[in-house]
């Protein structure tokens, strides 16, 4: 089955996280993704285990599989002539160097384009590539300068990093989001352009109403732990067993709470009514229902939340998440052909399913002589990755 992308060949010159999982996703979508690493060493990540992985380590085969792997030592005349070559076949190229790098090596943006006009030129880094060109970029350092940090963790604990690398990943699907554009602009224009993203930027933009509200109000967030700063309850609260997950995003849901709690009175009482007056009391409004959750196991007020309307949940683990989604029918891992370990599936689902099937994350420079045999000869076609049946 091809999907949206078949026929669209993405040189893949990034590493670590979010350059590859933007390139994966376009792999997901039917895309041709030929990534271009380092002799004998390869993707950064490849050395981040443990966990390990049959061929290199599990943070590597997150984001990369469906792709093919061709070893290439860009400080080698004959090989950078061989990715020269693959930047000007390419509708999509991805790379996170630092700037200036590629532009040194012959395969900067207007270098590429020169030859390759319809190129769709994607350069991921860390703080853009004007006044923060020398800055490095890693997930964790943007956190903290960025101002996530600021706003997550207990309100008398230390600033705390997201559980995840969350700015990279944003970044890659901001960079997905920005060559879909390009690739469109270009079947109404025949040309192509370059998409910059960089770490900081969209971690501010996925900052919404805490930015708008520090732009409003030229008062900077601070960290409120599980609390909503402007919901309330929206925050996890003490069961007899555990903590549970409510968020009452109107009165209507607060006034359910309030009589599966067995205390209705709370919907009407004062400091309770509304919203805005249940956010100026949080501490009291906290104490009453405490008091009454107490009194069962979060699993239980969970259902009996669920059945009368009012979102809540438990608190559980990755592996709960999987074991709901399962549970639910979503699907949520794909095995890749001929097999494997599961691999988390491509988030959307297409009523036409223009996904089709993945392939295991390839071995460093697996496909090295059908990739170069094939960038050597223009008459020679590609053949299908390793491992495909």
């Amino acid at each position: 089955m091809s999907g949206p992308l078949d026929g669209i060949l993405v040189a893949d010159f990034s590493r670590v996280l979010a350059g590859p999982l933007c390139t994966m996703t376009l792999a997901d979508l039917g895309a041709t993704v030929i990534k271009v690493e380092r002799p004998g060493t390869g993707d950064d990540t490849r050395s981040w285990g443990p966990p390990w992985s049959a061929t290199s380590t599990t943070y590597f085969e997150s984001v990369n599989r469906s792709k093919r792997s061709v070893a290439l030592d860009l400080t080698d005349e004959g090989d950078r002539e061989l990715a020269r070559e693959l930047a000007r076949r390419a509708d999509v190229l991805v790379e996170n160097f630092k700037p200036g790098t590629l532009d040194r090596l012959g395969l900067g943006y207007d270098a590429v384009s020169a030859g390759n006009p319809g190129i769709v030129y994607c350069s991921v880094t860390g703080f853009g590539s004007g006044a923060g060109a020398g800055l490095l970029g890693y997930d964790f350092v943007v956190q903290a300068v960025g101002g996530l940090m600021s706003i997550t963790g207990a309100a008398d604990g230390e600033p705390t990093k997201a559980g995840v690398a969350l700015v990279d990943v944003l970044t890659g699907k901001d960079a997905t989001i920005g060559i879909l554009a390009a690739l469109a602009d270009r079947t109404r224009t025949g040309r192509g352009c370059r998409v910059e993203v960089n770490l900081l930027s969209s971690l501010l933009g996925s900052l919404v109403n805490q930015a708008q509200s520090y732009l409003e109000t030229g008062r900077p967030p601070g960290r409120m732990g599980n609390r909503h700063p402007s919901i309330a309850p929206y925050e996890t609260l003490r069961c007899r067993d555990g903590l549970l997950a409510v968020a009452c995003g109107n009165d209507g849901q607060f006034a359910r709470l309030a009589a599966v709690l067995g205390a209705p009175a709370l919907a009407e009482d004062e400091r309770f009514a509304t919203n805005a007056a249940r956010v100026t009391h949080r501490e009291e409004l906290v104490r009453a229902l405490e008091e009454r959750l107490a009194g069962d196991d979060s699993a239980t007020w969970q259902k009996r939340l669920t059945e009368a309307g009012v979102p809540a949940g438990r608190v559980g683990t990755v592996a709960d998440g999987f074991a709901l989604a399962e549970s639910l029918g979503l699907e949520p891992t794909v095995t890749p052909v001929g097999g494997g370990t599961p691999q988390p599936r491509h988030p959307v689902t297409y009523s036409t399913g223009l996904v089709g099937p993945a392939q295991a994350p390839p071995a460093l420079g697996a496909d090295d002589e059908a990739v170069r045999a094939w960038l050597s000869d223009p008459d020679a076609g590609l053949p299908p990755p390793t491992g495909t049946p």
